[in-house]
């Protein structure tokens, strides 16, 4: 099966059931590509070769590498056979989504705790947004004067770019929520219901009781790529495909392009940026596999896109590039909360991408 992870926010929020955002791989690929149902689990590039989980080895001429972003939940310590009981959950992972609604809509007091790991993570924004659809949900419930919303986050701010922040600074202020930047969650309790964060200022360790708490795990590049001789050994971007930001093309086995979640690119990891980044790699193969020197490449400028929700029927589409500047597609201020975004979001992007974008049309 194909998941459209992006709507598990609207799922988690009670809007969607979760079959609507899955589809059937195979009506989904090329007729003329060979699909083959294996993982890869070695990347050979002296060699030009890959090896599979079945034993295979399969050489290449060419290697475009998407093999996304791996969910490393077994960083938290207690979480594992506890994710979907007594109040935590998660909107990352499709046999979970609609357990968070489900923790959201009988929430009845206390504290409700939502985290956001340092680590790069798919949709960067999506951890916030759950939460304020959580506050609404609270509200018409009547029980929003019974709990109190804390927003626990290993990054340094709630977002990285400045004037989409500061519109979202003032969505915290408006709900009453309390922020924490720069702690990271690393183990829970289930039994007497405490989280245990890392203070990453200090290297302490801070406990919070939590009676829900919606978690997003930390994140890394697959195994196989974080042990290969493609991604880089070192620095900021460790593990993640080496590629030219520009042209995503590998500096040191020009065959191999890479894009999407395990590209290391210095841009937030979404499905916008993949949208951009796709038709650059394939302008930029087919540069490489038929002229012999000095092909002309297309070059990706860093595009990304995060559709921030902020209640229900209200929504901020940041749009913005490598330098954090503001990219935005329509001729109108797109750092509001808008219906019209939100619409776009629940039914236009889910159209786009499996009738545009995985039909190579958009």
């Amino acid at each position: 099966m194909h998941y459209y992870q992006p709507l598990w926010t609207l799922v988690g929020g009670g809007v969607f059931k979760k079959e609507a955002t899955k589809r059937s791989e195979r009506g989904l690929i090329p007729h003329r590509a060979t699909w083959i149902q294996e993982s890869v689990v070695e990347l050979c590039p002296q060699g030009k070769k890959v090896v599979t989980d079945k034993g295979r080895t399969i050489e290449y001429d060419y290697l475009v590498l998407a093999p996304g972003i791996q969910l490393d939940w077994q960083k938290i310590k207690g979480l594992e056979s506890n994710l979907g009981k007594d109040g935590l959950c998660s909107n990352y992972a499709y046999e979970q989504c609609e357990q968070t609604w489900q923790t959201i809509r009988t929430f009845s007091s206390g504290q409700a705790l939502f985290t956001q790991p340092s680590t790069p993570i798919k949709c960067a924004g999506a951890p916030q947004k759950i939460m304020y659809l959580a506050d609404e949900t609270f509200r018409k419930n009547g029980m929003r004067d019974k709990a109190s919303i804390r927003f626990v986050s290993g990054t340094g701010a709630i977002f990285s770019v400045k004037e989409y922040g500061n519109t979202l600074l003032k969505v915290i202020a408006r709900k009453g929520i309390e922020t924490t930047f720069r702690h990271e969650l690393v183990e829970v309790r289930p039994a007497s219901k405490e989280a245990v964060f890392v203070d990453l200022e200090d290297n302490s360790e801070v406990m919070l009781h939590y009676d829900m708490m919606h978690i997003t795990p930390p994140m890394s590049a697959p195994d196989f790529v974080r042990s290969s001789a493609l991604a880089y050994a070192e620095g900021p971007l460790k593990g993640w495909v080496k590629a030219d930001k520009h042209t995503l093309q590998n500096p040191d086995y020009p065959e191999v392009f890479a894009l999407g979640d395990a590209a290391g690119l210095p841009t937030s990891k979404t499905g916008a940026a993949v949208r951009k980044q796709a038709p650059v790699v394939a302008h930029n193969l087919l540069e490489v596999m038929r002229v012999a020197e000095g092909p002309r490449f297309d070059s990706y400028d860093g595009y990304t896109s995060c559709p921030l929700v902020t209640g229900y029927g209200k929504l901020v589409l940041a749009e913005f590039d490598y330098d954090l500047k503001p990219k935005e597609t329509f001729p109108f201020n797109q750092n509001k909360e808008r219906l019209s975004m939100y619409l776009l979001k629940a039914y236009g992007l889910p159209l786009m991408y499996w009738h545009g974008m995985l039909k190579g049309r958009m």
